[in-house]
């Protein structure tokens, strides 16, 4: 007898599968899209977090929930962030993945290649600017590169949709409060981060303000084995991994024994 599902997928399937489930009163684990926000913040190493915010939008080519995709700057170092961040992805070497020099490979299928390219027309369309990238490539393989774009703004896909590979959308913001409005101004909740040299106030920002179920502090989001992993809003409900993943589907039997020699009075 099936008891439960679980799923990783896009929201659209999460409904479906959380409709099926709750027909049959079936426990579900859902883990869905994202649009994860990166804040940066006017005390944090802008090397280290180019290095992070790179890696952590081309990892797996850009093809995972937990990616880093929007990142929010705020004024006091965004133009700081924003040339080094373009010369940086610009520098991504894409390829066969095989090579030693290549540093990004093709993405899964051509539809989403075509898909992703059609979320950056859209978005250059309505206003949004390409710094590097953004274009289908000749040759063989569903190659994608490093792509950036700044003025991005709400309404454009680059900002309220997920971009499934490797395009990092640009946010100016005008301060720390501004960030986490537009960090959790989304319909997504999965994950996110915050560079910051002070590590205290970053940890206090991500525990009570960010709207999400990961918060990555001065690096980029991985899956660890021992921690929690899932989101909230339509990023799903649930945990995989860990204690916490474990006791999804684990039915909590409660047994409760009295002697019968135990006197009340």
């Amino acid at each position: 007898m099936i008891r439960g599902v679980t799923l990783t997928g896009s929201s659209d399937a999460g409904k479906k599968i959380a409709e099926k489930a709750s027909a049959q009163l079936k426990k579900a684990v859902l883990e869905l899209g994202s649009n994860d926000a990166y804040i940066v913040l006017h005390d944090a190493d802008i090397e280290q977090a180019v290095a992070m915010s790179v890696k952590g939008r081309i990892y797996n080519n850009g093809e995972t929930c937990i990616a880093a995709k929007r990142f929010v700057v705020v004024e006091a170092v965004y133009e700081q962030f924003k040339k080094a961040f373009v010369e940086a992805m610009d520098n991504i070497t894409f390829g066969n993945p095989c090579d030693d020099d290549v540093e990004l490979g093709p993405l899964a299928r051509e539809d989403l290649r075509e898909k992703l390219h059609g979320q950056v027309e859209k978005s250059v369309e309505k206003g949004a600017e390409i710094l590097c990238g953004g274009f289908i490539p000749e040759g063989k393989g569903y190659h994608y590169p490093a792509t950036l774009l700044s003025a991005v703004e709400k309404g454009q896909p680059a900002y309220d949709d997920e971009l499934f590979g490797p395009v990092a959308s640009l946010i100016r913001a005008k301060n720390t409060d501004d960030a986490i409005r537009i960090a959790n101004d989304s319909r997504y909740g999965l994950g996110g981060g915050i560079f910051s040299k002070d590590e205290e106030s970053a940890i206090r920002l991500a525990a009570r303000h960010f709207d999400t179920g990961m918060v990555f502090v001065n690096s980029f989001g991985l899956a660890e084995p021992n921690m929690p992993f899932g989101g909230v809003k339509n990023s799903g409900f649930g945990r995989e991994h860990g204690g916490f993943g474990i006791k999804e589907f684990v039915n909590a039997k409660s047994i409760m024994i009295r002697k019968s020699s135990y006197d009340f009075e």
